[in-house]
């Protein structure tokens, strides 16, 4: 592959991200963008509220972060206007020759405070606010707040292609406004994984953060059915797993399911699965499947938004139909019944990821729309 060199000057590009105190998707794909960035000689700048661990690291590696004290996920309008004060300010303080915003929040405000500086600001957006089986309410108004931001970015990159029809669909911007570029991983080496015994426990691993967008209770539910079967199911995650610790007891399933929190171990303990899923009400274009992949893993998950486009049903993992445990079950029974195909769909996942996903091929792309943005500039 040819690789995308932008310019000789050194750029500053600022990442705009509502909070870098948690490894969610957004935050890994700033986190690699900006270090990879670091590392060509630009000068990125990443702002944000909630600081943490993520920006911790990013400090570490001499990436430049500032704090918005104001910035939060929630509509505040007073807490809103003032996060974009102080945005505006270290934009106007720092002048950076492109902005890249992430998630809804910031998305909004650093596109706004960018256009008020007239610097040129590009809006990714990590999955729609506004996408299928979001709350009805939510989903109208966050279509209405997109257009109007729309209007203010110079480009906006979508992470499926599916996001980038409903976008097209619900007239968000002109096609020519809007690029997709799927997301990707950084390469790891390929795990040795001996076949399967026949007698041993299968081990699935979901990685999500507790919260409405992911429907771990269906997994629950699927797994309830199979308990004829030897398997070990790891939730790893952050936020509150009351109510799931509560049905996997209310099931009978507590000697079977582990809860291992928020981890950043994440590849070491892929390793160990033998099965990914990833069971949700709405997604964009999850990274956590490329991880999986990445391992050579199998993969069930819900057939939604833009996940098709990354597993290949049948050959790379199973789609699975959203809200329906029957047919989560179907799709594990597959894979205990016939424990050869794990390691074949595990390397068919391994082999598109190369081919696909890696970090390579969507920084090249990234870049490239960097450039096109700078050049109109």
């Amino acid at each position: 592959m040819m690789h995308v060199v932008m310019t000789k000057k050194p750029l500053k590009i600022a990442y705009i991200i509502t909070r870098m105190d948690e490894y969610g998707g957004a935050q890994v794909h700033v986190r690699d963008m900006t270090t990879t960035l670091k590392n060509q000689g630009h000068a990125p700048l990443v702002i944000s509220g909630w600081p943490g661990k993520v920006s911790d690291y990013l400090e570490h590696m001499g990436i430049d972060f500032r704090d918005v004290p104001d910035l939060m996920r929630s509509i505040h309008p007073v807490k809103d206007l003032k996060a974009f004060f102080q945005i505006r300010k270290i934009l106007k303080q720092e002048k950076p020759d492109l902005v890249s915003c992430h998630s809804s929040k910031a998305g909004l405000l650093g596109r706004m405070a960018a256009f008020s500086c007239r610097i040129p600001v590009i809006f990714t957006a990590h999955g729609w606010a506004f996408t299928e089986n979001v709350p009805p309410k939510q989903r109208a108004l966050y279509k209405i707040i997109e257009k109007v931001a729309a209007f203010l970015a110079s480009h906006i990159i979508t992470v499926s292609k599916y996001d980038r029809d409903l976008a097209l669909k619900n007239n968000i911007a002109p096609a020519d406004k809007i690029t997709a570029i799927h997301n990707g991983m950084p390469e790891i080496a390929v795990p040795d994984r001996a076949p399967l015994p026949n007698d041993g426990a299968v081990h699935i691993m979901m990685v999500a953060r507790f919260g409405p967008q992911k429907d771990h209770a269906n997994l629950l539910k699927a797994l309830s059915k199979l308990t004829d079967y030897n398997w070990k199911l790891f939730f790893v995650g952050g936020g509150d797993n009351s109510e799931t610790v509560a049905l996997s007891d209310a099931l009978g399933l507590e000697s079977h399911v582990h809860f291992m929190g928020e981890r950043e171990d994440i590849p070491d303990l892929m390793r160990k699965a033998d099965i990914y899923a990833l069971i949700s009400h709405w997604e964009g274009f999850p990274r956590s499947i490329l991880e999986a992949m990445r391992s050579a893993l199998p993969v069930i998950a819900t057939d939604i938004a833009g996940v098709s486009e990354s597993v290949l049903d049948g050959k790379t993992g199973y789609l699975v139909k959203h809200g329906d445990p029957e047919d989560v079950a179907r799709a594990l029974r597959a894979y205990f019944e016939n424990r050869k195909d794990i390691q074949k769909m595990g390397r068919a996942g391994r082999k598109r990821y190369e081919e696909n996903f890696t970090f390579a091929h969507m920084m090249d792309e990234t870049q490239r729309v960097y450039q096109n943005v700078l050049a109109k500039k």
